[in-house]
C-alpha cells in the first residue's frame, strides 16, 4: 500500500450525481485537485436508456457517456475507474482505492443505488437471471433477447414494465408477475396502472397481478418458475425488477448516520462536517419529512447544489421531483409526488399526438403531482403550477374545454 496523497475534493461514485457535482465544482471556480472515483470501468454514463434505447439497439455506446474523455482532461478531473473504495476513514480524511490511500479536504458520496436481487435459495443466482442497472449487466443479457424466447419479468414497477416493453417489441413471449394487487402500486395511481396494464396487454404481454414468485426452476441455468399460486411456467431467462436500495455500505462502515440513505441536512452535509452526499444514496429533509428521490433530475439538481455548498454557498435543497418512462410509443412524464393524494382527476386531449391522457393528483384542492401519457403540454403546465405552489380547481382541469396554458396566466388562488 502506498502512502497517503493529499487531494482537494474526492467524489466517490461516478454516476449522474457524481459527474454533475464534479462539473459544477469546476464551473463554479474550484481550481484544486478533484478526483472522481467509480467502481465500474466505464466513465460516467446515462442509466435510463440502458433498459430502453440501448437494449433495443437504437443508441450506440458512445451516446451513453455523459462527457467526452477530453472534457475530464480539460477540466483536470482525475477519473479513477474500475476499482471500488474499500475504506473510508473520516478521522484521517482518507479513502482507500486500489491499494492506494488518498487524502481529501472535502468528500462527496454519490454512490447511488443497487438493484434488489432474489435470494439464492429460490434461484436468484442461477444463470440467466438478470437485473437492470449497469452497462455491464445490460450487455450480459443482450444475447437473451431472441425472437420467440420466453422471458419472465419479476416486478411490476417502471423497470420491469420497460424491460417487458423492449422484449415485446423484439418479439419475445413475455410474462410479468407482480406480488402486490396491482402493477405500479408504490409509484402511481390505479388509473395510471390501468392505462399501462391495457397498453402491455395489447402488445401481447401477460401480466399476472397478486402473484408472487415461490422459486425459479433449473439446475445451473433457469428453466422456469413456480408461483405462489402453485402454477408453473417455462422461461428462457428472467429479469428481476423488484426495486433498488441506496448504496450506504461505505458510509455505514465509516460511522456516518444512515436513514433510508445517507442522512444529510438541507445543504447535503452528512453527520461528518467534511463529507457530503447527493443523488439516489442521499436522504434529506423535505416539506413533509425526510425523503429520498431516485431520479436523474434529483441526481443533477442535488449534485450541483452540493457542489455549490462545498464551496460555501450555504443553500438549502428545494427538490422539484420529475421522472419519465418510455414504453412502446408512449412517453410517460411525471412531475411532483402523489403521496397523500385523495383524488385523481383524469383528462384526455384528443388533439395531442397519440391521444394524450393525464392524471392529476389532488389532496383536497391542492395539486400534488401529474402523470402525463403522450401529453407534454399537460406535463409542462402541471409541473410549472406545482413548482409555483398553485392549484387550479379540479373541475377546471377535468373540463376538456379548458385551455391548460391559460392556467399559467390565471391569478393565483
Amino acid at each position: 500500500m502506498t502512502g497517503s496523497t493529499m487531494t482537494g475534493i474526492v467524489i466517490i461514485g461516478a454516476g449522474q450525481a457524481g459527474a454533475s457535482l464534479a462539473a459544477k465544482l469546476r464551473a463554479t471556480g474550484f481550481e484544486g485537485p478533484l478526483t472522481l472515483i467509480g467502481e465500474e470501468h466505464q466513465p460516467p454514463y446515462q442509466r435510463p436508456p440502458l433498459s430502453k434505447q440501448y437494449l433495443l439497439g437504437e443508441m450506440e455506446l458512445e451516446r451513453l457517456f455523459l462527457r467526452s474523455d477530453a472534457f475530464y482532461a480539460e477540466q483536470k478531473i482525475t477519473l479513477r475507474l474500475g476499482k471500488p473504495v474499500t475504506r473510508l476513514d473520516p478521522a484521517a480524511r482518507t479513502v482507500t482505492v486500489g491499494g492506494e490511500v488518498l487524502g481529501y479536504d472535502k468528500l462527496a458520496l454519490t454512490t447511488g443505488a443497487v438493484p434488489r436481487s432474489l435470494p439464492a435459495d429460490i434461484g436468484g443466482e442461477l444463470e440467466g437471471v438478470h437485473t437492470v442497472r449497469t452497462l455491464d449487466g445490460i450487455d450480459a443479457m443482450a444475447h437473451e433477447f431472441r425472437r420467440g424466447a420466453r422471458l419472465l419479468v419479476v416486478g411490476g414497477g417502471y423497470i420491469g414494465l420497460e424491460a417487458a416493453a423492449v422484449a415485446a417489441k423484439l418479439g419475445l413471449k413475455v410474462t410479468l408477475i407482480e406480488a402486490a394487487p396491482r402493477i405500479l402500486g408504490r409509484v402511481a395511481c390505479a388509473e395510471t396502472a390501468d392505462y399501462f396494464r391495457d397498453l402491455h396487454t395489447r402488445h401481447g404481454v401477460e401480466i399476472r397481478e397478486g402473484t408472487g414468485l415461490k422459486r425459479l426452476l433449473g439446475e445451473a441455468r433457469v428453466t422456469g418458475a413456480e408461483f405462489t399460486d402453485g402454477t408453473r411456467i417455462e422461461a428462457d431467462f428472467v429479469i428481476v425488477g423488484v426495486g433498488i436500495r441506496p448504496e450506504t455500505s461505505l458510509a455505514e462502515a465509516a460511522g456516518l448516520a444512515v436513514e433510508n440513505g445517507i442522512r444529510c441536512d438541507a445543504q447535503g452535509l452528512t453527520s461528518d462536517p467534511h463529507i457530503w452526499a447527493a443523488g439516489d444514496c442521499a436522504s434529506f429533509p423535505g416539506a413533509t419529512g425526510r425523503m429520498r428521490l431516485e431520479s436523474v433530475g434529483n441526481a443533477i439538481d442535488m449534485g450541483e447544489l452540493v457542489a455549490a455548498n462545498m464551496l460555501g454557498a450555504d443553500r438549502a435543497y428545494d427538490a422539484k421531483p420529475w421522472f419519465w418512462s418510455d414504453q412502446y410509443d408512449v412517453k410517460l412524464q411525471i412531475a411532483g409526488l402523489g403521496t397523500g393524494a385523495d383524488r385523481i382527476v383524469g383528462r384526455h386531449d384528443a388533439n395531442a399526438e397519440g391521444g394524450g391522457t393525464s392524471h392529476w393528483y389532488y389532496a383536497g384542492d391542492r395539486l400534488l403531482a401529474i402523470d402525463a401519457m403522450n401529453d407534454p403540454r399537460a406535463y409542462m403546465v402541471a409541473k410549472r403550477l406545482i413548482e409555483a405552489g398553485r392549484s387550479p380547481a379540479p373541475g377546471i382541469v377535468a373540463d376538456p374545454a379548458t385551455d391548460l396554458k391559460a392556467l399559467l396566466k390565471a391569478p393565483a388562488q
